[in-house]
């Protein structure tokens, strides 16, 4: 019944990186969806920047949520989980220090782990959405994150994304986030296993591999070889609980109320994602 300590929890969450096989995350997006996540045998859990994005404000995710939202929400589903939880924190929500902020308040959420990634958020004027910042400067934030843990069982994971640079530039900088002190390397946008031999090669500390939108067929013996621990698919249970939601709705209204619609459209729908894109291309010449 009762949620174990949030130091058993990262204990737990440390077992799994040491433990030669991977393990798929279950998306939680609140307390219920943790206590089933759990329930059905789930051995880790991830909450998402977007899906809290969604869950919080009904906006796409495009760094408006805010440091003491995605805590708050980060709280409700500690208050009751029963299997460790990683945090995606985005950028740490600002710099060096606020890194820092982030890292105590998640911490006291009850969080077992979280990402930090080196995208640079909030988008700049007339630059890309997927701009980085320099290796140093992700290097800086990494460290101050060690200097704020309290419990060393936290797990820091440096997440960067291997879509937007050349093979090289990733190795550098997943080496960088090694020699550091990252209790693991998270990497979204790769390609291939060719590409992710070539990253994993010389690397000591465990991967974590965001699949989603990935072309690839991920096979998970050959993942497990290469040092992968953690896989994130998705967010599918969101999604499917926002599908759920119009369905019934729109069922309760009539099959005349509204058009059937898959759950990516809805997500895009009815968190305004081309508003919101409109009005960064309007007021900040984002490249999209």
């Amino acid at each position: 019944m009762y949620p174990a300590s949030h130091h058993a929890l990262r204990e737990t969450f440390r077992g799994l990186l040491a433990r030669p096989a991977c393990q798929r995350t279950a998306s939680v997006f609140d307390p219920l969806s943790a206590r089933i996540a759990a329930d059905l045998g789930f051995e880790v859990g991830i909450l998402g920047g977007s899906v809290a994005s969604l869950q919080v404000l009904g906006a796409p995710d495009i760094a408006l949520l805010t440091l003491s939202e995605f805590v708050e929400q980060a709280t409700r589903i500690g208050r009751v989980s029963r299997l460790p939880v990683i945090a995606d924190a985005d950028h740490g929500y600002g710099n060096a220090l606020n890194v820092m902020r982030c890292v105590a308040e998640l911490e006291r959420a009850g969080v077992a782990a979280l990402t930090l990634e080196d995208t640079l958020l909030p988008a700049r004027f007339e630059e890309p959405l997927s701009e980085l910042i320099s290796v140093e400067e992700a290097v800086g934030k990494l460290r101050a994150a060690q200097r704020a843990r309290q419990d060393r069982s936290l797990a820091l994971i440096a997440r960067t994304h291997a879509g937007v640079q050349s093979l090289s530039q990733v190795i550098q900088r997943t080496r960088a986030y090694q020699e550091a002190g990252a209790d693991g390397i998270c990497l979204i946008g790769v390609r291939d296993f060719e590409q992710l031999e070539a990253i994993a090669e010389g690397l000591r500390v465990p991967l974590m591999l965001v699949t989603y939108g990935s072309q690839q067929a991920w096979d998970e013996q050959r993942l497990t070889g290469l040092g992968v621990r953690i896989v994130v698919d998705g967010h599918a249970a969101c999604f499917a609980a926002i599908k759920a939601t119009y369905d019934t709705l729109r069922a309760q209204r009539g099959p005349d109320a509204g058009a059937e619609l898959r759950p990516g459209e809805l997500v895009a729908r009815y968190s305004r994602a081309e508003e919101y894109l409109g009005l960064a291309r309007e007021y900040m010449g984002v490249i999209a």
